[in-house]
């Protein structure tokens, strides 16, 4: 069979995987990338506002209440001198020295210039004022005037103000700085996940465009195919997988449209040879018969006229001829039953088994009464589908063989009948001389007999005539070997559907 090239093929699916993968990837991490930048950014605006600027700010704050403090006891100590008053003093100077030993000026370039700024003005403070103010008082001298503490204190209030007003600009603009970073986190995270829904609304589309609608386009036209457009070509464009899948399709297809021309070529064949056929049953039962009525009419004629001038020898060849031409009328007319067979069927329906098979011993009674025989038909045969003419002629075979195939004693057949399954198991058994179990199969080919024609008569059709009437009927039909003495042969039939069964017809 030729190849039909394949028509030009986008990316495979597993390069489409592959990229639709390494976009997502790419995305995905360029999106974490920006989300962990913006939290970093968010994380380190947070810790220099709560970790830096907060605590320096709280800081600052209790070193002016310790200044103010020293101040307030230095003036006390200075209008009342007593030394009680030199405890604020003492106190607030250790504090500040503690307070001021905590603040560090790291992260704030320029707080170590304030800080300075505010360490010379408290040390020019105290030297200037307060020491000589302690002093004189413990001396009985007269201290300093308060304006002199007052303008030595007034420029360690600036610097302090200074400080702390250079603390809040900075605190003010690490506010500013956190609420940005948690701005652009927000904006990250709403950038980031709208870009992935883009990636992924890009992917799907893609993958609808490119994937999702060569598959449906490939079973749309399969589904055309199968409907019976076999003229029809599957051809897909999509990725590889997709295009050798339709070429694979449409081999298959060709394959088809080839294999049904033969078919229907064979059917015309078929058909031909049925017409012969019937031209040839027309032909045996008519003209082939004619000549064999005719041998038997005059040899019978002949014997009757010179029967006087005819010896015993003469008269046993004539019963020879004669014979020989109605024995020649039998095959040919068992020939024909068994080519009709399937070929001119009749109406199928629903049957008593017990009807049919009490229809075929009546057929038989003349044998029956002849040989004393008996007969038993179970009750409880079931109903079965079929054409009534062709399973009578079944069971009329299987008994008339129990009746002809006996033993010295009186034939007894009987036809019972079981559920196997879906089918029914119909079994007709005989007390005759039995079937040796090489020869099971044989006895089902047309025309073959196990005994010579002078011992039992018959033509050898009819087990060949049952199986193929049971084969006909979706059944098979066996000769049961485990039954001794005498045969049993059984067969199956399909067991209509419970809520199928109807009255059946008599």
């Amino acid at each position: 069979m030729n190849t039909v090239p394949l028509p030009s093929a986008r990316w495979s699916l597993r390069r489409w995987w592959l990229v639709s993968a390494a976009v997502v990837i790419t995305a995905l991490l360029g999106a974490m990338a920006s989300v962990a930048w913006a939290i970093a950014d968010l994380s380190s605006a947070r810790v220099h506002l709560l970790d830096t600027v907060g605590p320096t700010v709280v800081s600052t704050q209790q070193l002016g209440t310790s200044l103010v403090d020293q101040e307030t006891g230095v003036r006390g100590y200075a209008l009342s001198g007593l030394d009680e008053f030199l405890s604020p003093y003492d106190g607030g100077r250790d504090r500040a020295e503690r307070i001021r030993a905590g603040i560090d000026p790291d992260g704030l370039p320029w707080l170590a210039e304030d800080l300075a700024e505010l360490d010379r003005a408290m040390v020019g403070w105290r030297v200037n004022y307060a020491e000589p103010v302690i002093a004189a008082v413990r001396a009985g001298a007269t201290p300093p005037p308060l304006e002199v503490g007052k303008v030595e204190f007034d420029e360690v209030r600036a610097a302090l103000s200074s400080l702390q007003s250079d603390l809040d600009t900075e605190r003010s603009a690490s506010r500013a700085a956190l609420n940005t970073a948690v701005s652009r986190l927000a904006a990250t995270c709403v950038v980031a996940l709208g870009g992935l829904l883009v990636v992924v609304l890009v992917g799907v589309w893609l993958m609808t465009r490119s994937v999702v609608r060569p598959l449906g386009r490939l079973t749309g036209q399969v589904r055309l195919v199968a409907d019976g457009d076999f003229a029809h070509e599957v051809t897909v464009r999509g990725p590889r997988e997709v295009v050798s899948l339709s070429a694979d399709v449409d081999t298959m297809r060709r394959r088809i449209v080839s294999e049904l021309d033969r078919a229907q070529a064979a059917g015309r064949d078929l058909a031909r040879s049925n017409e012969e056929l019937e031209q040839f049953a027309y032909v045996a039962s008519h003209d082939l018969q004619e000549p064999l009525r005719k041998v038997a009419s005059f040899c019978q004629l002949l014997e009757r006229r010179y029967a006087e001038q005819l010896d015993d020898k003469a008269r046993q060849y004539i019963g020879f001829a004669v014979d020989g031409a109605r024995r020649m009328q039998d095959l040919i007319n068992d020939l024909l039953s068994f080519s009709r067979v399937g070929r001119h069927t009749g109406k199928h329906a629903d049957h008593s088994a017990k009807t049919l098979a009490d229809q075929a011993v009546r057929n038989l009674a003349d044998t029956i009464d002849t040989t004393s025989a008996t007969v038993t038909i179970a009750d409880n045969l079931p109903t079965i589908h079929g054409e009534a003419p062709l399973l009578t002629s079944v069971f009329q075979n299987l008994i008339g063989n129990g009746l002809k195939f006996r033993r010295d004693t009186p034939p007894e057949v009987s036809v019972t009948a079981t559920r196997d399954g879906d089918n029914w198991l119909f079994s007709v058994t005989d007390n005759g001389i039995g079937i040796e179990p090489q020869y099971t199969d044989r006895v089902f080919v047309i025309f073959q007999r196990l005994h010579a024609k002078d011992s039992y008569p018959g033509t050898g059709i009819g087990l060949a005539m049952c199986r193929k009437i049971i084969t006909f009927h979706g059944g098979s039909i066996w000769i049961d070997t485990t039954h001794t003495p005498g045969t049993r042969v059984s067969f199956t039939l399909p067991a209509p559907p419970e809520d199928d069964q109807t009255q059946p017809t008599t």
